[in-house]
């Protein structure tokens, strides 16, 4: 989880991630110090960007050295919390839900889904990629039990504020939503709502538009 601060623009936030993974990969290849053209050039974001970005963390670098990427990396995982594992659970297990199943964040072994819900499940549950599937009726009790605090949606629309209800009076602090439906929840629980067809339609349009956008 990021370590947030008023000062630290929400763009910025979303690129922390990236950050990391990005020096890790120059890491894996060896390489002892970057210069902002470099993880620019590597990342496909202007350096003045980059730089800026870091700024707001005080000096990450040096003039005429650049940034020491072991100093980076360490440094962004404590920001984003990587020593911390976060358990995930997965409500809704259609398409969309069985691909996360499968996926389940494989590249980034501190974030996990521990359990899932669906319709289709039995009451006393069923393995699905390793992971136990159980029912939903069973929500309240089992995400009280595993004492998760983040939860991705993907069920149907029709049915999504419904669940949010229900994960807002247990205390859920963060929902991934995959859903189309804008969910109100009280300020204490951050919602991230990822539409896909909105993201494809907006695409279609910078193609047809020759709309030039950042692609981080």
């Amino acid at each position: 989880m990021i370590v947030g601060t008023p000062k630290i623009p929400q763009a910025t936030s979303k690129r922390l991630p990236l950050y990391y993974r990005f020096l890790q990969n120059f890491a894996n290849a060896g390489k002892k110090r970057i210069s902002s053209s470099e993880l620019s050039e590597a990342m496909k974001i202007d350096a003045a960007t980059i730089r800026r970005d870091f700024s707001y963390f005080g000096a990450l670098g040096r003039k005429g050295y650049g940034y020491d990427v072991e100093y980076l990396l360490e440094f962004f995982r404590q920001t984003l919390d990587q020593d911390e594992e976060t358990d995930v659970a997965l409500i809704g297990v259609g398409s969309l839900g069985n691909a996360f199943l499968k996926y389940n964040f494989h590249k980034n072994h501190n974030t996990r889904i521990v359990v899932a819900f669906d319709p289709k499940a039995p009451t006393d549950g069923k393995d699905v990629s390793n992971i136990p599937v159980f029912h939903p009726d069973l929500i309240e009790e089992k995400i009280v039990e595993l004492g998760i605090d983040l939860v991705i949606l993907t069920v149907p629309a029709r049915v999504a504020q419904e669940v949010t209800d229900r994960l807002v009076e247990i205390g859920i602090k963060g929902i991934l939503n995959f859903t189309p439906v804008r969910l109100a929840a009280p300020d204490s629980v951050r919602i991230h709502t990822i539409d896909l067809s909105v993201e494809l339609q907006s695409l279609i349009y910078f193609m047809k538009n020759d709309v030039k956008e950042s692609k981080i």
